[in-house]
């Protein structure tokens, strides 16, 4: 079959295939000239095992300063070479053929080979490496048939069982370390990247310039990451000259820069979905009539309003707008509880409706407070709510997982991967580890469809196809995008937050 080159790349709004240079062309700058030390105060610094899946931003951004997988995304959110200097794909959507960078030194000192991809990407598929809240076992769902071989020392080959036009979403976030360090993780952390651990605590890590890193001399001597559980005190730290960046600070911690003067506020829409999954598998969620009232029953604005203190905008649908295959053109269910009144007697509940919502005290933490507030707006239609709280935030992952949640279940959607958030959540033959019950064989036919489209811009018209029809049978309740929050002291005046919110510094 003809195989298709694709250096570059697809863009999240055009989905575009093209190639552009990696770095610009006056280069990096050299080691005499790079600043000495950066400090960012964030919620965490553990790291954990790289290879387990996780969308927490604060811990994806040290391991991507340490290590880098095949493939990358930039700034605008689309795939660009890394380890990898291209990468072909045949037209059956399975074939995958990665050439490697030559030369490319480990902080170890040893050479990058296809070797080390191979028993990398082995040990990313090892069911013992486990999970974090329910995600166990999740790389071997989509890999686990997989054929991955070195057809000579630069060249890698992937050749998976079903047709995988999205792969990338799911090389992008495998950071590649050397065949002989991987027996250390995750005690010890070696990659490629342009910055090695130095220093690890609980509350703190160092990193430094890798001086032989393959794209140049990095731009900081040092980057110390420091952990703030408080994020009025890492504004604090931002403010009195302790931090150079300060992450999750919210809005709250935006209007006091902006009052202070002394520092600048970014903001951007986050990639997290704030939801609750119906559950279809048994009782009133079943009905598609049911599942819309529950959506129009609900004033999102005033839920925005009170709940993230307008840090936030209303979902559509099940993807924030910056995924790819969200669709613009999709409205977000209006406020009308006649609508949602009428639905409820369509469906037999015109005397009114009881119904037990399941929620996690943390992650997202406002939970509690959002679960009080709905409760009350659905009593304005008849609907009403009881809530039970779960305090272990695993434990409640994993009764999701196992499918055993009430008549909805609170939750925070957070993959980047459009492709994956359809395979795991709504694809009701495969029965992902968050289905909870929904059905729909067209939305099941055009998953299938667009895993084995290898034109992005083809797919992406299929993804937004699915993304309309999954809002109108809502197997969700659409919440809201939380907005997030970052200020920079006066030193980082070019700087600003990647569209997927991780902060990686070259």
């Amino acid at each position: 079959m003809t195989a298709r080159t694709r250096i570059g790349i697809r863009g999240v709004a055009l989905g575009a295939v093209f190639s552009l240079p990696l770095f610009s062309s006056c280069g990096p700058p050299p080691a005499a000239n790079r600043q000495q030390v950066l400090t960012v105060f964030q919620a965490s610094v553990t790291i954990g095992d790289p290879h387990i899946v996780s969308d927490a931003i604060g811990r994806r951004s040290i391991i991507h300063s340490v290590y880098e997988a095949l493939v990358r995304l930039d700034e605008r959110g689309n795939y660009q070479p890394a380890l990898a200097e291209r990468w072909e794909v045949e037209e059956d959507a399975r074939t995958w053929t990665f050439y490697l960078r030559d030369g490319v030194k480990f902080q170890n000192d040893e050479v990058l080979s296809a070797s080390d991809v191979v028993a990398t990407l082995g040990r990313v598929l090892d069911p013992s490496i486990g999970g974090a809240f329910g995600t166990q076992g999740v790389y071997i769902s989509y890999l686990g048939t997989a054929e991955i071989s070195a057809l000579d020392d630069l060249v890698v080959r992937i050749v998976t069982g079903d047709p995988m036009a999205d792969l990338l979403d799911l090389i992008v976030d495998m950071p590649i370390s050397p065949a002989s360090e991987l027996h250390r993780l995750p005690g010890a952390y070696v990659g490629s990247g342009p910055y090695e651990i130095i220093e690890q605590t609980d509350t703190r890590v160092v990193v430094a310039a890798h001086d032989e890193y393959w794209g140049g001399s990095p731009d900081y001597q040092e980057i110390h990451w420091v952990a703030e559980g408080d994020a009025g005190a890492r504004v604090d730290a931002l403010l009195d000259g302790r931090a150079d960046i300060a992450a999750g600070i919210g809005i709250q911690g935006r209007d006091r820069i902006t009052e202070d003067g002394g520092a600048v506020a970014h903001e951007m829409d986050s990639g997290l979905a704030i939801i609750f999954m119906a559950n279809a598998l048994e009782g009133p969620g079943g009905d598609r009539r049911v599942r819309q009232a529950l959506n129009y029953a609900l004033d999102r604005e005033e839920i925005i309003a009170e709940i993230t203190h307008g840090a936030a905008k209303p979902l559509s649908g099940y993807l924030p707008p910056n995924h790819f295959g969200y669709n613009p053109e999709t409205p977000p269910y209006p406020f009308d509880p006649d609508r949602a009144r009428s639905l409820l007697a369509e469906a037999g509940y015109e005397d009114g409706l009881t119904l037990v919502f399941d929620i996690p005290v943390v992650m997202p933490d406002e939970m509690p407070q959002l679960a009080r507030l709905m409760v009350e707006q659905y009593s304005r239609v008849g609907i009403k709510v009881e809530i039970v709280e779960h305090q272990d935030r695993s434990a409640y992952s994993e009764m999701v997982r196992e499918k055993r949640i009430n008549d909805a279940a609170g939750f925070d959607s957070s993959p980047r991967s459009t492709y994956r958030v359809l395979r795991e959540k709504i694809h009701s033959t495969l029965q992902g580890p968050w289905w909870e019950g929904y059905e729909n064989k067209e939305v099941d036919a055009l998953i299938e469809e667009a895993q084995a489209t290898v034109s992005d811009t083809e797919r992406q018209a299929i993804y937004r196809e699915i993304y309309t029809i999954i809002r109108d049978d809502a197997p969700w309740i659409f919440l809201y995008n939380p907005t997030l929050y970052w200020g920079a002291g006066s030193a980082m005046t070019d700087w600003k937050p990647r569209p997927d919110g991780l902060l990686i510094f070259s």
